[in-house]
C-alpha cells in the first residue's frame, strides 16, 4: 500500500495534524475578518463555533500584544504562528512529512529485499 496511509499511525497523525492546523488557520482567518465587524457577538449562535475555540488563545496573546492603532492584531499573530508550525511539522519539508517519507522508503526497500530473496530461493 502506498501513499499517506502506508506509514500507519504516522500517516494518520500527519493527516490529523494537517487537518487540525488547517481548521485552526480558518478559524483565525474568520476572526481577522470579524475584527471589521465589532458588533458581531461571538458568544451567541453559530458565531460561537468561531469564538469559543479561538478566544482563550487570543485573550492570552492580548496580554502580551496590545492593539495597534485600536486594531487587535492577535489573530494575525496566530495565523502566522500556525502557518509556521504547519510548515515545520506537516509541510513539504516538515518533520512529520520527512519521517513519513523515510518510513515509506524503509517499507519499500524491505519489500524489495524480501522479493529479491524469494526469487533466489
Amino acid at each position: 500500500m502506498t501513499g499517506l496511509f502506508s506509514g500507519g499511525a504516522l500517516g494518520i497523525a500527519h493527516l490529523a495534524l494537517s487537518a487540525l492546523l488547517a481548521v485552526w488557520t480558518l478559524l483565525f482567518l474568520f476572526r481577522i475578518v470579524l475584527t471589521w465587524y465589532p458588533q458581531v457577538d461571538l458568544t451567541r449562535g453559530p458565531m460561537r463555533l468561531i469564538g469559543a475555540p479561538t478566544e482563550p488563545l487570543l485573550a492570552l496573546t492580548r496580554r502580551l500584544i496590545q492593539p495597534i492603532g485600536g486594531v487587535d492584531v492577535t489573530p494575525v499573530v496566530w495565523v502566522g504562528l500556525i502557518s509556521l508550525g504547519r510548515e515545520l511539522l506537516v509541510g513539504q519539508q516538515g518533520l512529520l512529512s520527512q519521517l513519513l517519507q523515510h518510513s515509506q522508503f524503509l517499507q519499500h526497500s524491505q519489500l524489495a529485499q524480501s522479493s529479491h530473496l524469494a526469487l533466489l530461493t
